[in-house]
């Protein structure tokens, strides 16, 4: 496994969006034979063979069995992570500095983001000289922008009273100085890409530090999107390490995008794409809807979301005896309120595959007097009508700009994952 969190570092390093991370995934894919596949066009699928397709910044990964489907093992993870997206009109212009505005991308823990270089990174829509719009992912690293703080000469209190910070105002980035008044993105976009027009984008603002192994023994693991690349990258492997076809299962990978900002999209959780794509799936089968729904009865989805580990400078934040902590294995997620999706029933199968595998693994919930976030588990469990146990890796500094994991955990989860796949829902 040490060429898997190897790898995992190279994923991160180059999968600054979602976009980037669903070509990342497949460009993997590719190399196990899975074939590329269009929404937009006609499938012709084969039993025992592999597949994956991309709809945006969501990607599904598939492997039919090479018998009838009796049921189907779905992981589930998402792509996208907290960040700040540049808006359309972005440009402002203060004295002799240029800015780029931006507007808050889910829930980033905005302090992060302060005196840290930045890059630009996303997709961008762009026209030849005849009219023809052709999309194109783009990281600009060569010109790096930052977003500055108040000296604290300038903000006595902020130790003492915390930083305040309004989202219009102090969150626009540094570009540059004595720059031209207008078209400051799309020269900066010129250096990387050849285009006639510029039609359209989608950017955000990402740091461009690469993972690093820390730690006194350098049993940690710390980049931007741990949250959820880090669950992405351990299905992507565990799918890599099985070369031999499931009998009567469906194995799925499922990463969704935009479930940072609640997943109703169309290409989130809450989207048609997993539907789609088994309703393609099932009719190649030649199954009928009986089939479908007997077929789904069978099935289990494992959603892997990022657990909260225990941090020791803040521990009247957790709950006494759920307390994850990073080294320890994988935790199962559990709210009262189905805020994560798992149930006993769920549970079990997990705790018997971590038991085989001698495996450690922890529980995890929320303290009874705070809030709980939540996953794609619920969603897909809802929608789909499937059993959905949350799962994931506990870390640290959730949703800042450098989050931090124990690659132990990471391993743990590929193991399990590689296990159960072999096992077919055994």
């Amino acid at each position: 496994m040490s060429l898997a969190i190897e790898d995992l570092k190279n994923f991160l390093d180059n999968s600054p969006t979602s976009w980037h991370a669903a070509s990342q995934m497949g460009l993997r894919l590719a190399l196990h034979d899975y074939t590329p596949l269009q929404e937009s066009e006609k499938w012709s699928l084969e039993k025992g063979k592999k597949y994956f397709v991309s709809r945006n910044g969501s990607f599904c990964a598939f492997k039919l069995p090479s018998k009838e489907i009796e049921k189907c093992l779905i992981m589930a993870a998402h792509t996208d992570s907290p960040a700040l997206k540049i808006k359309p009109n972005p440009e402002i212009v203060k004295d002799n500095m240029t800015l780029l505005a931006t507007e808050v991308y889910g829930g980033p823990l905005l302090s992060s983001w302060l005196n840290r270089d930045l890059a630009i990174a996303g997709k961008v829509l762009v026209a030849d000289k005849d009219g023809k719009i052709e999309e194109k992912l783009v990281m600009i690293d060569d010109a790096i922008v930052c977003i500055p703080q108040l000296a604290i000469h300038l903000d006595r209190e902020v130790n003492e009273k915390g930083l305040v910070l309004n989202k219009q105002d102090h969150l626009r980035a540094l570009v540059g100085i004595d720059l031209p008044k207008e078209k400051v993105l799309e020269t900066l976009l010129r250096r990387s890409l050849s285009f006639h027009t510029l039609v359209s984008f989608d950017l955000f603002l990402v740091p461009i530090e690469p993972a690093k192994f820390i730690g006194a023994s350098g049993e940690l693991l710390a980049s931007y999107r741990i949250d959820n690349l880090v669950s992405c990258h351990a299905a992507i492997t565990a799918l890599g390490n099985n070369t031999e076809s499931p009998k009567f299962t469906l194995q799925m990978a499922l990463f969704s995008d935009h479930e940072e900002i609640g997943s109703k999209t169309e290409e989130g959780a809450y989207s048609t794409f997993l539907e789609d794509v088994m309703t393609r799936i099932f009719a190649s089968q030649k199954m009928n809807e009986e089939d479908r729904v007997i077929a789904k009865s069978k099935s289990l989805c494992l959603s892997m979301d990022m657990a909260h580990g225990f941090n020791p400078n803040y521990e009247s934040k957790y709950e006494p005896s759920h307390r994850p902590l990073l080294g320890k294995g994988i935790t199962i997620k559990y709210n009262a309120d189905h805020k994560y999706a798992t149930d006993g029933c769920g549970a079990s199968f997990i705790v018997k595959h971590l038991h085989d595998l001698r495996l450690p693994y922890q529980n995890f919930t929320t303290r009874s007097d705070m809030g709980c976030g939540s996953t794609v588990g619920p969603i897909t469990a809802h929608q789909m009508g499937i059993k959905t146990v949350d799962i994931g890796c506990p870390q640290l500094s959730m949703h800042s700009c450098r989050e931090v994991l124990c690659s132990q955990d990471y391993i743990d989860l590929c193991v399990f994952l590689t296990h159960v796949l072999k096992n077919e829902l055994s």
